[in-house]
């Protein structure tokens, strides 16, 4: 699903993602109430998702999207990248975040990406994630109750790599990577992988100076 509040944003898209093979459009919203009202009956897998829209924004819409339909996957499609905008969209439960001005193979990749559950964010977008944590201490301990693996797994996500990647380069299985995965999920408070890696910059488990 696709939705933007401007309809020849839509039509590209939508030329776009039909050409594809393994992709179709399944239905269109110009704003964030629109979606939650068509999602029931167009039964995405992943929605397209713009954040300044009339009527209910995206953020409001992603985060009544994980109410409702806490399978569908959202990324983010905006021209926005602030901190205003980053940080709510991705806290609110976006699996990923990207730019309009993104190249087309790389859009495909992340909506694929997207659809498989792995966070997907754009190197902008990253970057102010990043920014978040400069003068920002580890507070509360959180740094210590993650062990070394799970840091080492979750360093991985945050590099885009999938369970299987990961995996090969630690010499372990994917479910082993998966149950690490959960007990990040579980002691940073989150969901899922791109809030995971949110949480992680934010509260200085990650930092710039690691890349």
């Amino acid at each position: 699903m696709v939705v933007d509040d401007h309809p020849v944003v839509r039509d590209g898209l939508r030329g776009v993602l039909d050409a594809e093979p393994d992709m179709e459009v399944v239905g269109e919203a110009g704003h964030g109430a629109e979606a939650l009202a068509r999602v029931a009956a167009a039964a995405p897998d992943v929605v397209l998702m713009d954040l300044r829209m009339p009527v209910m924004g995206g953020v409001d819409a992603i985060r009544e999207l994980r109410r409702a339909a806490p399978a569908v996957r959202v990324l983010v499609l905006t021209t926005f990248d602030t901190d205003r905008d980053v940080l709510p969209a991705v806290e609110a439960g976006a699996t990923g975040y990207l730019l309009k001005d993104t190249p087309r193979d790389e859009l495909l990749r992340a909506v694929r990406a997207a659809h498989r559950g792995e966070a997907v964010l754009s190197p902008a977008v990253a970057g102010r994630l990043m920014g978040q944590v400069r003068g920002v201490g580890r507070g509360g301990g959180t740094a210590d109750a993650l062990s070394a693996r799970e840091m080492e797994v979750l360093r991985f996500v945050a590099a885009g790599s999938t369970n299987r990647e990961t995996a090969r380069a630690l010499f372990i299985s994917e479910a082993t990577v998966k149950t690490h995965l959960l007990h990040v999920y579980a002691k940073l408070e989150v969901r899922d992988r791109a809030s995971a890696v949110a949480a992680a910059y934010q509260r200085g488990l990650l930092r710039a100076d690691q890349e």
